[in-house]
């Protein structure tokens, strides 16, 4: 079996800036939110589903969801593919999709459990999730370093997923 079609190396960058951005604005309104006024223990299921930072954070959620099922028709991706990449050169090199793909379920478990915990009542549970998500997006965004892409390499060749790796 051969390994899918490469991908431009810049487009998960460019989806990491903005992933960034709205991981960032879903922590500070987690840190301003009710979680950090102490009141999510009393507020109810509908006060803690409507606060802001949930709201965004859920939106990052489903955005990482779509990443994962379908990562060509992701909004990133369609912004990237028409509105950014026809004015850049072609990419040096392309890469495999799979850890970038799997990068975004990473992501999604993160967020996705600061966003059960906060249903829960959890204090600080969604901005402390929302900022370590914040930080493997940024540090994509910046450095071009993808933790979940990491991650993904280290249980390949570990053999927990795909093919076994070959060694280095």
């Amino acid at each position: 079996m051969s390994a899918p079609a490469g991908i431009d190396p810049r487009g998960p960058r460019f989806a990491a800036w903005i992933t960034s951005a709205l991981l960032l604005i879903a922590t500070l309104l987690g840190l301003t939110g009710i979680a950090a006024d102490g009141t999510i223990t009393t507020a109810s299921l509908g006060e803690r589903a409507a606060d802001p930072g949930f709201v965004v954070a859920a939106t990052v959620a489903v955005l990482f969801v779509w990443g994962v099922v379908s990562p060509a028709t992701s909004p990133w991706a369609v912004l990237f593919r028409g509105a950014i990449r026809p004015r850049l050169a072609p990419p040096a090199e392309l890469e495999d999709p799979r850890p970038p793909r799997f990068a975004q379920g990473v992501g999604l478990f993160v967020v996705g459990l600061g966003l059960v915990l906060h249903l829960a009542g959890v204090p600080l549970a969604l901005p402390i999730a929302t900022a370590a998500a914040f930080v493997a997006a940024f540090l994509n965004a910046a450095f071009g370093f993808c933790l979940g892409c990491q991650l993904y390499l280290l249980l390949q060749r570990a053999g927990v997923l795909g093919r076994r790796g070959a060694a280095a």
